[in-house]
């Protein structure tokens, strides 16, 4: 049988059993069992386990349950509220300051949690009905936070950057280094966006007022805070904040490894949660140990499953091939690139990030690599465009987070408050292909020139 027509069977069957609705874990794990059994000499299947567990003794994947662990303390105490609370005082004057205050604190408790749900659900919770009671459109205030917490799987520490740090056998230190000047441009993007749609809702209910003064909405309300309350608001927010700087000096300051800084991120975390807000009887930690468990179960048998996936693809040369006929199309570089993440975006529609990683790497990265391409800044466009992945129809894992955190918002409305957002990151990736720097510039800086 030839590599093309197995190569085929392969796909199929993939889809097949992945659009049956079994769990994408299973799905790959099943994939892959079938074609070893057929495909492969039978001693393969008493050695699945062995295999499993070989691609998964990895020390970076070992960071991935402790900042499981430290997002879950960050995310499943008050922490999220507080950090809001503050940036909502202090940016009052602001045009559309409520929603600047929720775009940074999607940002800030996505540094310390690591995950895009997480920033949703903490950040939303608050922020959604606080921006709706002051006159935002429901679309408005889904968009805002379901675009800020994409920022969960680019700023790191990111789950999805450690995974293509294995994948792609690059540096974890450079590529949480490199998604620091993507992940503050969106931010800044965002809020851009976030001051001029507010100025065109506001300018809408100042007319519809004008013309009825009967007709008024919140959103011609100003609000001011004091001096006093702006200093109150931050006691709570700073330990966070120096626990985040910390974490950050003790990874690229060679104090410690990924794997280690993870650890202490959750210890110190979890005595904070404590001092702060008295969360230290067993009571209070169930949950977190229990969330901090199931996530982590599944996400590390997705991962032993998309790499066992990987093995038996890379056995049978289908990366291999599929690789090597990319790179004899002879097209540009450039046009390589751009069919690749188109590819990527159409996985976003039913695949996440994880899985997508796991399962493409063999076959992108040779020809990228043949292309001259850095790996570095490919990881950081990738995770940009799978974060479009997590807010566009039909799977858009964040739309379904704000829709239960908010079912009184239709899913039309989620959708159209989210499309300006994928624009934004459409237009980001465009503007990093031209300037790399904005990715690579701070990684060389701290660390040096790759070597070659």
């Amino acid at each position: 049988m030839s590599v093309l027509t197995l190569g085929l069977i392969f796909g199929v069957v993939t889809l097949l059993i992945m659009f049956s609705g079994i769990s994408i874990a299973f799905a790959l794990g099943i994939v892959a069992i079938i074609f070893m059994y057929f495909f492969m000499p039978a001693s393969s299947l008493d050695t699945v386990a062995q295999n499993v567990y070989e691609e998964m003794s990895s020390i970076t994947l070992m960071s991935i349950p402790l900042f499981i662990l430290k997002g879950a303390a960050i995310g499943r105490s008050r922490a999220g509220k507080d950090l809001y609370d503050a940036l909502h005082v202090w940016m009052g004057k602001v045009p559309g300051g409520l929603g600047v205050a929720n775009v940074f604190a999607c940002a800030l408790f996505a540094a310390m949690a690591g995950s895009s749900p997480a920033t949703c659900s903490a950040i939303g919770s608050a922020g959604i009905p606080e921006m709706r009671k002051r006159g935002y459109s429901p679309g408005f205030a889904a968009g805002i936070i379901a675009a800020g917490g994409t920022l969960g799987i680019l700023l790191p520490p990111s789950i999805t950057m450690i995974l293509y740090s294995v994948a792609s056998e690059q540096s974890l230190g450079r590529l949480f280094l490199a998604a620091i000047g993507p992940g503050v441009m969106l931010v800044i993007f965002f809020s851009m966006y976030t001051i001029m749609r507010f100025r065109k809702e506001y300018a809408t209910a100042y007319e519809a007022y004008n013309l009825n003064s009967a007709v008024t909405s919140p959103i011609l309300d100003r609000h001011t805070y004091t001096m006093q309350q702006k200093i109150s608001a931050l006691p709570r927010v700073l330990p966070f904040l120096v626990l985040l700087i910390g974490v950050m000096v003790a990874l690229y300051g060679g104090y410690a490894t990924p794997a280690e800084t993870a650890g202490l991120g959750a210890v110190f975390a979890f005595v904070l949660i404590a001092l702060i807000y008295g969360m230290w009887r067993f009571k209070d930690l169930y949950p977190l140990l229990d969330v901090t468990i199931r996530e982590s179960a599944m996400l590390m048998f997705i991962i032993g499953m998309s790499l066992l996936f990987a093995n038996v693809m890379s056995y049978l040369h289908l990366s291999q091939s599929a690789a090597q006929a990319i790179v004899d199309l002879h097209t540009s570089r450039w046009l390589l690139l751009a069919a690749i993440l188109l590819m990527v975006v159409v996985l976003g529609f039913f695949l996440p990030p994880v899985s997508i990683i796991l399962m493409t790497s063999p076959i992108f990265l040779p020809p990228l690599r043949a292309a001259g391409f850095d790996l570095i800044w490919f990881g950081v466009v990738m995770t940009i465009v799978m974060e479009t992945g997590l807010i566009h129809p039909p799977v858009g894992l964040n739309i379904f987070v704000i829709k239960n955190i908010a079912p009184d918002i239709t899913l039309r409305e989620i959708i159209f408050g989210v499309m300006p957002f994928v624009a934004i990151m459409i237009f980001s990736v465009v503007l990093l292909c031209f300037f790399q720097e904005i990715s690579t510039g701070l990684s060389d800086w701290v660390m040096g020139p790759p070597l070659s």
